[in-house]
């Protein structure tokens, strides 16, 4: 959709959806909505509740309101749902009341996704706003599918030589099989201290650091609740976590780097975002920037953060966390909607939240028209010789058999 210049944007902020990152996406979607200009932007909420449904109205722009007991039964809010159709270009809302009465249309000229985890950071979402031909913020859905995947990101990113720490996979089937003989191979490969994760899931949710074998047995099992696979790998006693957001579309860009400190044996979600009060979000956890590195390991850094971007055909934006130890980078994870969009990593560069937010909008126009430049429509006649021979019989097989042979 063409934007006409002193007209404003309508911004669809989505949020919330199935996933156990849900509580964190709330407080981020506020954060997004807070810093939307409101002299350039028409901000409508969408909230998808744990349960999957799909609500809109005013009082969801309101961090407040999410401690309602029942949010769907609040004044002003209504079910509707953004239409995979073309032709609507937007979201449905039911009428109040009628039964003759019609459904409501709302354009939108850009959504804005702010799903972490399950059910939106992983290409679900994005698929139905390619659907719907709608320009969307951030990483498109192969990047997000990729990204949201610990052990398919890490397969893509050792294909295109980005450091990377060893690893394993554990499938729930093997492990309810067998433990001890599962157990049994992760030993005869990595010595213990290990990370075990869950292949899909963020915000440090389900990830234990097992010692020993009663540990490892302990934090399998957690893991295993919460994803069919999970990822086993050596635990690097010793390194440093550190943190690079990127920019950009073709050319993206990287952040200044920074060193996350963690009160444990590794960044749990409450040093993420409990520490410096909860409505902060990740911006509110504590770490040293710009991280405290030697030049040449920060340019190293850098440059491998936008190689990672690169190598799961990224978009707008991501943050790429690392592990450094003995002075050499490992790409930890890419995460394509990171915790508060990694504000206080722009901010530091004098790109404060709304401006953020300008460039990702800008991004997603961008990514949009290129996608425009695709040709989607192939029209072969391969119908019209079909209907002719008929799909039932000898003679339908023999004139489909006739066309694959002819190139088509």
């Amino acid at each position: 959709m063409a934007n006409t210049p002193g007209r404003k944007q309508t911004v669809g902020v989505v949020f919330g959806s199935r996933s156990v990152e849900h509580d964190v996406a709330v407080v981020t979607a506020q954060q997004v909505i807070g810093a939307l200009d409101p002299a350039r932007y028409e901000v409508v909420p969408i909230y998808i509740t744990r349960e999957g449904r799909w609500l809109t109205g005013a009082p969801l722009a309101d961090l407040k309101t999410f401690q309602a007991e029942n949010i769907t039964e609040l004044m002003g809010v209504r079910d509707t749902l953004v239409s995979p159709s073309i032709q609507h270009h937007g979201m449905i809302t039911p009428p109040l009341a009628g039964y003759m009465a019609r459904n409501v249309l709302r354009k939108l000229d850009v959504v804005f996704p702010v799903v972490h985890g399950t059910h939106g950071e992983d290409g679900t979402l994005q698929g139905l706003f390619e659907l719907a031909d709608l320009p969307y913020v951030g990483c498109g859905v192969l990047a997000s599918a990729v990204a949201n995947d610990k052990i398919i990101a890490k397969a893509v990113l050792r294909e295109y030589g980005v450091p990377i720490v060893d690893y394993m996979v554990i499938r729930r089937e093997d492990w309810r099989a067998d433990r001890d003989a599962v157990l049994n191979g992760i030993e005869s490969r990595l010595d213990y201290p290990w990370f075990v994760k869950p292949a899909t899931l963020g915000s440090s949710i389900g990830i234990g650091r097992p010692g020993d074998r009663a540990m490892a047995l302990a934090a399998i099992d957690v893991a295993m609740s919460f994803d069919r696979r999970i990822l086993i790998e050596p635990a690097l006693a010793g390194a440093l976590e550190i943190n690079c957001a990127v920019l950009g579309n073709a050319e993206p860009r990287p952040s200044v780097l920074e060193q996350p400190i963690s009160f444990e044996e590794f960044l749990t979600y409450d040093d993420k975002y409990m520490r410096g009060g909860a409505a902060k979000g990740m911006k509110g956890a504590e770490r040293k920037i710009p991280a405290p590195l030697p030049d040449d390991l920060t340019a190293r850094i850098k440059d491998l953060a936008v190689q990672a971007f690169k190598a799961i055909d990224g978009r707008g934006t991501a943050r790429i966390d690392f592990l450094v130890k003995g002075g050499e980078p490992f790409v930890n994870e890419v995460n394509t909607m990171p915790g508060s969009l990694a504000f206080y990593l722009w901010q530091y560069e004098g790109m404060s939240p709304s401006m953020l937010c300008d460039e990702l909008i800008r991004l997603a126009h961008e990514a949009h028209a290129e996608k425009r430049r695709t040709l989607y429509d192939y029209r072969s006649g391969l119908v019209a010789r079909a209907a002719q021979g008929g799909l039932k019989g000898a003679k339908g097989v023999k004139g489909l058999k006739s066309l694959k042979g002819s190139g088509r």
